[in-house]
Parts: C-alpha cells; structure tokens; sequence
C-alpha cells in the first residue's frame, strides 16, 4: 500500500505567505526556513513549524514576535535560530535543552531577565543578546557554564559589573561588551586564554584589570577596543599611541602600582552619560 505523505500543514483555506513557505519546505524536506522580515507577530501565524523536525536553521529576524512557545524545543535537529530584531519579552526554560543548537541570536529584543537554567546548553557556541536590557543581576546562576561558547555577544545593555565566573568561558574567543555601563572588569577575564577579540568601547571604565595582559589582543589577527571610556590619565595617554601600548603598559610594574593605588583610593564611579530610556528595547 502506497503511503500518502502527510502534510505539516493543518488543512486552511487561504494560505498566507507564511504558511505557504512552511507548506513548501515541508514537501521539500527543505532543513533551513527564511520567514525573515513577514510581519510574523506569533507562532501561532506559523502552524506546522514545531512539527518540522528536518529542520537545522531557522531565520525569523526583523519581526514582530513578542513570545517563543516551549515546543519550540522538540526541534532536537535545530542547528541555529535568528530571532534578531523582534519584541521578545521573556524566553522559555526548554529553550536551553535543545541538543544541537550552535547559535543563538536574541539580540535586539525587549529580554529583561533570562529563565532560570538558561546556561545548560550543551553545544551552544555563537550566542548574541545584543541591544535587550540585560545587567548582571538578572542572568541566571549557570550563565557562565556554557563551555562550548566561542563567541558572547551583551552590547548595548546594563551591565555595570561582569560577574567573575566570566572566567569559565575557557573556549570563548569574542566577547563584546560595547555601549553598556561598565564600571569596572573582573580580574578573571585574564583567564580567557583563547580569547581574540575583545569589545569595551563606550562604558565608563577607568581602568584595566593588570590580569588583562595576560590576553594575545595584539597578534594580527587580534581586536582589542577600548575607546569612548574614562581612562585615567596614563591609560589614556597610551591609547592615543596604540592599542599595542596599552597592553605594553599595563604589562608593566609600574601600571600595576598605579592600577592598585586606585583600587585603594576609589571614588564614586563615572557618571552615566547615555540616556537609554527611550531605547527601543524599553518599549512595551
């Protein structure tokens, strides 16, 4: 008996563009689905998706979703997931369950906390909460046993403090933290030894932890950024030499006594400077 190919699709009368995408990467078992920028404001405007199980990529950037459903995670083949640019509010605990997912992109959404757990990925690599309203007190406690993550992407958040467990991320080898209101770095970031590209542009730092010169962040292939900040003095004096001048300096004894006298004779940190209130993520 000839079997008859079942649908992902529940049967409907007129079929929108979206449904019509899903209806023909089912009947081609096609393993990656682009419903980029199709004014989507739900899952439930794409029936079939949770139950394409082929599926390994999935691109739903430039919409208008504000919640992902929890089923989303029976996608056990789902390699990467682009939900850049929406208006997700909140994500689900399973969502960290997922066995296969390499890369994660959240950013430029309405995130104020992640759930609980949300650090138990078991293959994540590539994770982007860019432009959401994220700060230290509001990560859950395993966020930093993500061993696998080569790549953590927090610009344009809250972040005042990196919590030192940072540390952990022995594989990570980007680590971008522009445009947020950084006060001061954890030590334990000298302990990133793969690390190659670092982002610290626009925070209100003043100085650097000497561990820092640990790092390789002058090889060719190396960025280190670290403008738009209020260095003291010194700090200051060498970037505008070079970014290989910093690292240089603060390799040396002298930073390290001039980096502890004002560790001891601390003050009120820099004022914030940028109005985040009326962000794009703070819209309800």
């Amino acid at each position: 008996m000839n079997e008859v190919p079942v649908s992902c699709i529940p049967a409907a009368g007129k079929m929108s563009k979206t449904k019509k995408i899903i209806d023909e990467a089912c009947d081609l078992q096609n393993p990656e689905l682009d419903l980029a920028d199709k004014s989507v404001t739900s899952f439930e405007e794409m029936p079939g998706l949770l139950n394409m199980l082929n599926v390994t990529r999935i691109t739903l950037s430039h919409n208008k979703i504000n919640a992902i459903p929890p089923g989303l995670a029976n996608l056990v083949n789902l390699e990467i997931l682009n939900l850049f640019d929406n208006q997700i509010t909140d994500l689900p605990i399973s969502l960290s369950q997922m066995p296969k997912l390499r890369i994660l992109n959240l950013g430029m959404n309405r995130l104020n906390i992640l759930p609980r757990g949300f650090g138990a990925f078991p293959a994540l690599e590539v994770l982007d909460l860019t432009y959401n309203n994220l700060n230290e007190k509001n990560l859950p406690g395993n966020f930093f046993m993500m061993e696998t993550l080569r790549a953590l992407y927090l610009a344009d958040n809250d972040f005042e403090y990196l919590p030192s467990e940072i540390g952990q991320l022995k594989n990570l080898q980007i680590l971008v933290l522009r445009e947020n209101d950084l006060i001061e770095l954890p030590k334990e970031i000298g302990d990133l030894n793969r690390l190659r590209e670092l982002h610290i542009q626009g925070n209100r730092l003043t100085v650097l932890p000497p561990e820092i010169g640990n790092l390789d962040l002058v090889s060719n292939k190396a960025v280190f950024r670290m403008e738009f900040n209020p260095w003291v003095t010194p700090i200051g004096d060498q970037l505008q030499v070079g970014i290989s001048h910093v690292i240089d300096y603060i390799r040396s004894e002298t930073y390290k006594y001039v980096y502890n006298r004002h560790q001891s004779a601390k003050g009120p940190p820099p004022p914030i400077e940028a109005d985040k209130s009326k962000k794009l993520s703070r819209l309800v």
